[in-house]
Order: C-alpha cells, then structure tokens, then sequence
C-alpha cells in the first residue's frame, strides 16, 4: 500500500504539549513506548534520548514513521508488545463523536473517542499495566471536551494516581497533559 499523507495525523497543538511534558519527563536511556505515534514527531524527537518504540494502528502512519527510522509495530494500543517500558506516552483520541460524525476512514482512529471522548482511553487504562514498569510513567494528553474527572477516575479504577503536569488553553477548550503512575500501597 502506497503511504497517503492525508490520512496520518500531522503535529498540532495537542502534540507539541505532550511532546514539551514528554521532554520534561524522559530520562537519558529510558525503554520509552509511544502509542499511536501519528506522523512520528514525539517518538523521533524522543530518540535523541531514549530506547523509543512506537505502534499505530494506521498503515500509513507506520509507514511514515518507518521513513523517519522510527522501530514501530502495526497494533491496536499495546496489544502484542512485550516488555515493560519506563514511560509510555499517548496521545489518544479524545473527541468525542456521534456515529453520525464519524468519517471512516485511517485519520478517524487518531480522532474518533466515541460518545463520551473516553472509549480508547479506557481500553489503554486496562491494558497500560502489561507495559508499564514497576516504577514507570504514563503521559496521557486529553481535552477537557473528554472530561478531567473522568478520565482520572479511570484510571484511579485500574490502580494508578495522576496529576496534571501541564495544561494550554487552544480556542474552546483545555488540553491537559496527565502523569500516571501506579498507586503506591502502604509499606
């Protein structure tokens, strides 16, 4: 399949911010995971750093990543992917859209939330503990459209904590970029 660069995210507003949090939280030498890295952007920008693999669900935005050199595997989410990672970072989609809305087509899977703007997001809540260190992190950029609350009590529901490391405020709405970690028990 020829790659079509209309039907691959291309860097926003959203995907600068995760990347300014992902910068500010990446360690020299890390295991990072990117899920559905897009164009590619974080995860290239990232490698200076890190040991980055990458997964989308999108043909051609594996194909578009594989031209920028980035180690990327063609899944939904994690699924497949072994090993832990010490931060995994995600820009997910987040909007949430009617069926009515929907365009079916590639660019759909970096857009489409579902009704509520959360219906990925609690897939990636369950399955983010497979992937995750013992001690590692989740960067998670969502819009307020998707509900704060929510999505923090998703993943409250599943074992971790979260706190806001960076917010901007983009026309009508506000994207937040959470940090994730497991709930730590009492020694």
């Amino acid at each position: 399949m020829s790659r079509d660069p209309d039907q691959v995210y291309q860097p926003e507003a959203d995907t600068f911010l995760l990347l300014d949090a992902a910068r500010a939280e990446v360690k020299t030498g890390e295991k990072v995971l990117e899920i559905g890295t897009g164009s590619g952007h974080i995860a290239d920008e990232l490698s200076r750093l890190a040991d980055v693999v990458a997964t989308d669900i999108n043909p051609h935005a594996v194909a578009t990543a594989r031209e920028k050199g980035i180690e990327i595997v063609r899944t939904d989410l994690a699924h497949g992917i072994c090993g832990k990672f010490d931060l995994i970072v995600f820009n997910p989609p987040y909007l949430p859209t009617r069926p009515e809305e929907r365009i079916d087509d590639w660019l759909e899977y970096a857009l489409d939330g579902g009704l509520t703007g959360r219906v990925v997001i609690e897939r990636f809540a369950a399955e983010a503990g497979r992937v995750l260190a013992p001690k590692g992190r989740i960067l998670l950029l969502i819009s307020s459209l998707t509900g704060l609350p929510e999505v923090r009590d998703i993943f409250s529901h599943q074992g971790f904590v979260s706190e806001i490391v960076m917010r901007k405020n983009i026309e009508d709405e506000m994207l937040y970029v959470l940090r994730i970690v497991r709930r730590r028990t009492p020694a």
